[in-house]
């Protein structure tokens, strides 16, 4: 049985102003397979990535899901953290709220409901996800350049 840890951000008031955080934990807890669920003002700061590092020692999770801003820009911070509390760092996945649901809605039930589906969706595929690990490939550093043009010409070895 999995045990999935669900984490909201407020991001401030970027997400919190057009959703209700609090709503979103409530539901999320209830949902089949989250053993852990709540939300913070800012989950990316020292206290909030220490309130994910210590509740998947304390609750024995075997995944978490994030609920922020753009994975593009806290993806790696939300593994590390993770990695540090010894949880595989591919079974971490990120609801982007902010920029998906939080900016292009009015604040309302509606906003919230896709917020709610957003985070749930997430927490279906950790429940699915396998662990991974870095490979290493070797590489050849080598090339071979055809012709004289431009690139044959700025080319070097």
């Amino acid at each position: 049985m999995s045990r999935i840890g669900v984490f909201i951000c407020h991001c401030g008031e970027n997400i919190s102003a057009t959703v209700d955080c609090e709503k979103v934990a409530k539901t999320l807890a209830s949902m089949p397979g989250v053993a852990h669920s709540v939300d913070y003002k800012y989950m990316c700061s020292d206290p909030g990535q220490s309130l994910i590092r210590s509740a998947i020692k304390e609750k024995k999770l075997t995944g978490v899901v994030v609920a922020a801003c753009s994975p593009r820009m806290h993806e790696p911070t939300f593994r590390k953290a993770c990695a540090e509390a010894r949880l595989n760092p591919f079974l971490c996945e990120m609801a982007n709220l902010r920029e998906h649901c939080s900016w292009v809605h009015a604040k309302g039930d509606a906003t919230t409901d896709k917020a709610i589906d957003l985070v749930s969706m997430l927490v279906e595929k950790v429940k699915r996800n396998k662990p991974l690990f870095p490979i290493k490939v070797p590489v050849t550093k080598t090339a071979l350049v055809i012709g004289g043009g431009i690139a044959g010409i700025q080319s070097r070895a």
